[in-house]
């Protein structure tokens, strides 16, 4: 009896197998192929989640708000970065006070360098150490009229020689490109001349520019008389030009260079003074040369 029970309990047991039992020893055993049920509604494979989970991730606010702040962050100092080495190759803080002009102090100054002859002050005046802008100070110079007045120039240049019959751009570029080879060659020749007779001054490279860039104003006159009387009106009005330069340029640069002779001894005054006005006085007399040189192949 006990063993006619358990064989009745065991029968659903074996009843309930869906197949044969695995057979020792057969490989197929030992895998088992579950690809039928990544299909079903419960499974949640490892990249399932990754997309809705990743979106969630960036739409949180608090993250987009720490995103936004770190990229300002990077922005901010990579401006600081570019800010500092363009300072250091160009003095872009220097060059806004050469900039900072108006109509008024335009008009006065074309004024000043053709009929340089009646004004009094040539002094620059200073505020906290500092030079007054040049909208306040006829006397300080700047960088806007010999930028617009080098490329009137060129402007007037190449009308001049369009009238003659003998414009061609690459007449004009050679024009360009000697006239501001000229300019670089006089200011490094300048500055040079200042190291070589040991002058301390308070001239920098910017200011040398400028001055050597004011021959363009008489240049321009020049060839426009040129253009309108002729060839005796382009003499007339060149040579006039070509003074007033030089009465411009030692009145300006007397100051300047002779800046330190009240610092100096009486003997080395007297002999340093002397050859600072040599110096001063070559660089007003080559600025008639180059003004000349410049404007007889557009004057004809």
């Amino acid at each position: 009896m006990e063993n006619s029970r358990f064989r009745q309990r065991k029968l659903p047991a074996k009843a309930r197998t869906r197949g044969p039992m695995p057979v020792a020893g057969d490989p197929s055993h030992l895998f088992e192929d579950t690809s039928g049920n990544m299909d079903a509604p419960g499974y949640e494979g490892s990249g399932a989640g990754f997309g809705p989970s990743g979106q969630g991730f960036l739409s949180d606010p608090v993250v987009s708000n720490l995103a936004m702040a770190y990229g300002s962050s990077l922005a901010s100092q990579g401006k600081n970065i570019v800010d500092q080495n363009i300072d250091r190759l160009i003095p872009v803080s220097k060059l806004k006070y050469y900039f900072a002009v108006d109509t008024v102090y335009v008009g006065k100054k074309l004024g000043l360098l053709i009929f340089p002859y009646m004004h009094q002050s040539w002094e620059v005046r200073y505020q906290q150490d500092s030079p007054v802008a040049p909208r306040v100070e006829v006397n300080a110079p700047d960088l806007y009229i010999p930028a617009m007045a080098f490329i009137t120039y060129l402007l007037v240049a190449g009308f001049a020689l369009g009238t003659q019959s003998r414009f061609s751009p690459e007449i004009l570029g050679m024009q360009a490109s000697s006239a501001l080879i000229w300019l670089v060659i006089e200011v490094l020749a300048i500055l040079l001349s200042l190291y070589l007779v040991t002058v301390n001054t308070d001239l920098t490279t910017i200011d040398l520019v400028a001055f050597a860039g004011y021959k363009y104003v008489g240049m321009i006159t020049g060839v426009v008389a040129g253009l309108i009387f002729g060839r005796t009106g382009y003499y007339v009005a060149l040579g006039w030009c070509c003074i007033s330069i030089v009465v411009f340029m030692i009145r300006t640069l007397r100051l300047k260079i002779l800046s330190e002779a009240a610092a100096e001894g009486v003997l080395v005054r007297g002999t340093r003074n002397q050859l600072r006005m040599y110096l001063t006085m070559a660089i007003a007399a080559v600025q008639p040369i180059f003004m000349w040189v410049s404007t007889t192949q557009s004057s004809g």
